[in-house]
């Protein structure tokens, strides 16, 4: 997919503005942009990561406008090397609003909010107050890993803004039975992928592979963003054969 400034996309999707910062990537499909999707990173892996880079090939395939940023301790991980840990979350959010801010300020059309685990977390904790136009996140962190009895959803069962949770089955940090008990927002759609995990990577015995997985996952999310009258809920589990 074809990796393009401002001043090449069309310009029905673009306000003439300032240039994306330079450590962004944009990824933006061949034809006409239909919207877009801000995509941050989760906790231990960059933006370029092959999970990210892949879903956003894909989505970019689908129609949609891919930008992807790095917090501050992930940038200084690619500057410095070493692994650094997370910023504070206030650090996170604040990044997560300035990016917003400058994005809407240069795109024009839908512009949805997200991304991969701890990115996506973030995303949802602001998805209201930004008024983004959809939230998608990847691999939610329902729960710190073997802390399921701890879960970080108070937030979401407030959340207004349309949102949808691409979610592995065994999901170390959510799985589907323990998600099923908590009492999320009815804004919410889940899309439960067959047997996978945190990163959507099903068990061979599925008769599903990763690919698959990704490919579904991106068919659900360019329609929830770009085609929100004709979304269908509830949502069918359109990965698996049950």
């Amino acid at each position: 997919m074809l990796k393009r400034s401002v001043t090449d996309i069309d310009q029905d999707q673009y306000r003439p503005s300032q240039p994306w910062p330079a450590q962004w990537l944009y990824d933006l499909p061949d034809g006409p942009v239909q919207g877009h999707l801000i995509l941050a990173h989760g906790a231990g892996a960059p933006m370029d990561s092959p999970f990210m880079h892949a879903m956003a090939e894909l989505l970019a395939a689908r129609g949609l406008g891919l930008l992807r940023f790095e917090f501050a301790y992930m940038a200084l991980r690619r500057s410095a090397g070493g692994k650094r840990p997370p910023n504070p979350q206030g650090q996170l959010l604040d990044c997560w609003r300035g990016v917003y801010q400058q994005v809407r300020q240069q795109v024009a059309g839908p512009l949805a909010i997200g991304g991969k685990s701890m990115g996506g977390r973030m995303a949802s904790m602001l998805a209201d107050e930004l008024g983004a136009d959809a939230l998608v996140c990847l691999g939610y962190p329902f729960y710190a890993a073997g802390k399921p009895d701890k879960p970080r959803v108070a937030h979401l069962a407030e959340l207004k803004t349309r949102s949808l949770i691409v979610q592995g089955e065994r999901d170390a940090l959510g799985n589907r039975a323990t998600v099923a008990a908590y009492p999320l927002s009815s804004a919410i759609e889940l899309l439960w992928l067959t047997a996978a995990d945190h990163d959507l990577k099903p068990l061979k015995a599925s008769g599903f592979n990763h690919a698959q997985h990704l490919e579904t996952a991106a068919d659900v999310i360019a329609t929830f963003v770009l085609k929100p009258a004709g979304f269908s809920r509830p949502l069918k589990n359109v990965a698996s054969d049950d």
